[in-house]
């Protein structure tokens, strides 16, 4: 189990991890999300040992790794950008840190079999780096971590640097193999989608602290704050007043701020202007997401923009009316901007 408490590094007067604590348990697979310069990847660096901490403590299994050198901390790490070696083949990518390990000749080999074998390479291994795809290159990287057997395996951005449809093909392998092997992990991303779809529990890094952790569902269902309800794609944040007024009309929610879901939003024949948990306005925008349409609507009264998720076309200038369901606007933290 890895434990990290009260992490701290700055760079001059920058304060890159600012008390961060996290604990990833045997077998999970913990995804650290968060915009460019959040620290995530600074946290990454440090329990890897690649960046000593200016306070705080980075354990595993309750052993404090403080002085254990990056090479004795049995942990993998693999970068977005790959760092395969391109003279040599497939088999000696693979088998870089079983040599290191000064593992025989032919334990080695069959452990580059075997670790390519997981990762749907089977028979790549006298392949050369030059003639692999993107995703091919990928998974060469991935099972040159695999391949000595780390207690934990760290991944910084690995599907970056891929377009988005080869990203969102990777992510769904990727999370059928860490399933299948079982190894603890530290997934570092910007990708809200990504981390959703591989994590057991995602942790939002905002201005080198923790701002939210929880299962993919409780993060996405309750985001706590409003930058991280913006980080995570929800645009519907929305101080509530007294008596649940807000501008264009009312909602049956506590006052204070609020985030309304996207799918909150049900389409009625009905004008339901002045009912409480109902709005109308015109459809300014309008895209298509593939399974539902994505509306900005500019609500009456009010000439407040909401995003509503919507099964059925629409078209701008178009005027509709919306039930909202009380039950999917989250409570968002005041302290929390």
């Amino acid at each position: 189990m890895l434990s990290v408490s009260g992490a701290t590094v700055a760079f001059g007067h920058n304060l890159a991890l600012d008390g961060v604590d996290l604990q990833v348990d045997t077998g999970e697979v913990v995804a650290i999300l968060g915009p460019s310069g959040c620290g995530k990847s600074t946290l990454l660096r440090a329990v890897a040992g690649l960046q000593p901490l200016d306070s705080g403590e980075v354990c595993w299994d309750g052993e404090n790794l403080a002085g254990v050198p990056v090479h004795r901390r049995d942990f993998g790490l693999m970068f977005q950008e790959h760092a395969l070696f391109s003279h040599r083949d497939v088999a000696a990518n693979v088998a870089f840190g079983l040599r290191m390990q000064k593992i025989d000749a032919a334990r080695r080999s069959r452990r580059v079999r075997e670790v390519l074998a997981l990762v749907g390479l089977a028979g790549f291994g006298e392949r050369q780096i030059a003639t692999l795809s993107g995703g091919e290159a990928q998974r060469v990287a991935l099972a040159r971590s695999l391949a000595p057997e780390p207690r934990l395996l760290m991944l910084d951005e690995p599907l970056g640097s891929l377009d988005r449809p080869r990203r969102e093909e990777l992510t769904e392998e990727l999370r059928v193999l860490l399933r299948r092997i079982g190894v603890t992990v530290a997934h570092v991303t910007h990708d809200h989608d990504e981390a959703f779809a591989v994590a057991d529990r995602v942790a939002v890094m905002r201005s080198g602290r923790i701002a939210r952790i929880g299962t993919p569902s409780d993060v996405w269902r309750d985001p706590r704050g409003a930058a991280v309800a913006r980080f995570l794609g929800h645009a519907n944040v929305v101080t509530v007043a007294d008596g649940g007024v807000v501008p264009w009309g009312r909602l049956s929610v506590a006052p204070g701020p609020s985030v309304l879901r996207s799918d909150a939003f049900r389409r009625v024949d009905d004008k339901t202007q002045g009912a409480v948990d109902s709005v109308e306005g015109v459809v300014t925008d309008v895209r298509f997401r593939g399974d539902r349409f994505e509306l900005t609507l500019r609500t009456d009264p009010g000439d407040f923009d909401l995003v509503v998720r919507d099964p059925l076309p629409a078209q701008t200038t178009e005027r509709l009316n919306y039930i909202i369901d009380p039950t999917r606007i989250a409570k968002l933290d005041p302290d929390e901007s």
